[in-house]
């Protein structure tokens, strides 16, 4: 652990909060909505969590998920995509809680926080199998296929569990114009996977193969 991964990480956690919390709280005109509240819990609670636990057992992964920037320029469009998504998806909850437009019942928001915390779960699980586990799409050095665990089920676990995280957080939000614009994830996604697999099937031994073992990309039996 070095004082300057650590004081860069705390700056990024800090302004995640406070960039989502604007996105959230600004648009319902109020401090008092609830699902904003619980999901900034949800989302943050483990994420720091998380970061104390990369920084005190693998703190190259953090500096590396810290200090990610995309080469590839199809990767530069999804994100771009993405944060378009996110930010449609944060201040319509807000609109919808401010004119109660159609806010979801309490027990659809408590199955969506379930889900949220299986998806967060997966996603550690994720992290845990796979070392070379990167935010950019890139082949690193040595960098080998992993091929057991979850990767033994589907080859992009870490987007199964993104995927149920983001359409989750539309329903924590209590939102259902939130969930529908979450939805955009899927076709953002196949577009990132489609790149990352020329990316690596190009530059990782093994990867060829195990793309012919392992059949689904996301789902299994549906993708």
């Amino acid at each position: 652990m070095t004082k300057k991964l650590f004081l860069q990480a705390i700056v990024k956690y800090l302004c995640g909060v406070v960039l989502i919390a604007a996105l959230l709280f600004v648009p319902a005109g109020t401090l008092r909505y609830p699902h904003g509240w619980l999901l900034l819990g949800l989302l943050f609670i483990p994420m720091f969590a998380a970061g104390i636990v990369m920084m005190c057992k693998n703190p190259n992964l953090l500096r590396k998920r810290l200090n990610a920037k995309e080469e590839e320029s199809e990767q530069r469009l999804v994100l771009a995509l993405s944060a378009a998504m996110f930010l449609a998806a944060f201040v319509l909850a807000g609109l919808n809680f401010r004119f109660q437009w159609c806010v979801l019942p309490t027990w659809a928001v408590i199955a969506g926080a379930v889900v949220f915390l299986l998806a967060y779960l997966t996603y550690a699980e994720v992290l845990r199998e796979n070392a070379y586990l990167s935010r950019t799409v890139e082949v690193q050095e040595n960098q080998k296929v992993i091929d057991t665990g979850l990767y033994g089920i589907v080859r992009h676990p870490m987007y199964a569990a993104t995927l149920f995280l983001f359409l989750s957080m539309g329903i924590v939000l209590g939102s259902p114009f939130s969930v529908a614009v979450l939805l955009c994830y899927i076709p953002i996604i196949a577009l990132r996977i489609r790149n990352e697999e020329r990316v690596l099937e190009a530059g990782l031994d093994g990867y060829a193969d195990y793309k012919k073992r392992v059949k689904h990309k996301v789902i299994p039996f549906i993708w």
